[in-house]
């Protein structure tokens, strides 16, 4: 093989075989999970899904993506297969990427989120920051088919009760900050939420700003 042909491989997206990663839960945020295995600590990219799912637990397990490029190499976590499924339907979608999926997953559960794609409903599907009205259809009529079977039992998690505070703030500004949001529109949104919704949780103050973001 000649070295241009190996160069282009390198230059596209690899993805490799990492089914999954399963140690210790060193760090978690709304927006990342560090899990050190045989000493060495990854990061991974969460959802809102998986974040609640790890919650209270120290040995964790979740299924990995992985992407590497040129300029990147991103890990992506999370509980379920199912999950990790849906977010690989999702970034076959032509101008959806990981983040956007990251997004979209933070926004629903899985079984919201093939509820919304069977039934078309494209209005909701395009409330979710970055998706418009051509990639909600676009969704839709390239998944309608291929989600049959994704749904199931949910794993859910330890819930955080949230308090109108500083720390509070600080975990939902910097997951939405992560999920590519402005720091000074995240924050705004966060305060408000927080100030109508004082016992939400943290997964549920970041779903509502995302809401209205």
């Amino acid at each position: 093989m000649s070295f241009d042909f190996y160069h282009a491989l390198y230059v596209q997206k690899i993805y490799t075989m990492i089914e999954y990663l399963k140690g210790e839960l060193a760090e978690l945020t709304p927006a990342t999970a560090i899990i050190e295995c045989a000493g060495v600590g990854y990061e991974t990219n969460i959802t809102l899904n998986t974040y609640s799912a790890l919650q209270g637990k120290k040995d964790v397990k979740v299924f990995i993506y992985e992407i590497i490029r040129e300029d990147t190499h991103q890990l992506f976590g999370f509980h379920s297969k199912q999950e990790r499924e849906l977010f690989l339907l999702l970034i076959s979608v032509s101008g959806i990427g990981g983040n956007t999926a990251r997004t979209i997953l933070s926004a629903f559960t899985v079984n919201e989120l093939c509820d919304v794609i069977a039934s078309g409903n494209e209005t909701i599907l395009k409330s979710v920051k970055g998706i418009g009205l051509k990639t909600a259809q676009r969704i839709i009529v390239d998944l309608k088919d291929k989600i049959k079977g994704v749904a199931t039992s949910e794993i859910t998690g330890a819930t955080t009760v949230a308090h109108a505070n500083g720390e509070t703030a600080d975990a939902a500004v910097s997951a939405l900050v992560m999920l590519g949001f402005p720091t000074s529109a995240a924050s705004k949104v966060v305060q408000n939420v927080i100030k109508a919704e004082p016992s939400a949780s943290i997964e549920q103050v970041i779903k509502l700003a995302l809401k209205q973001l």
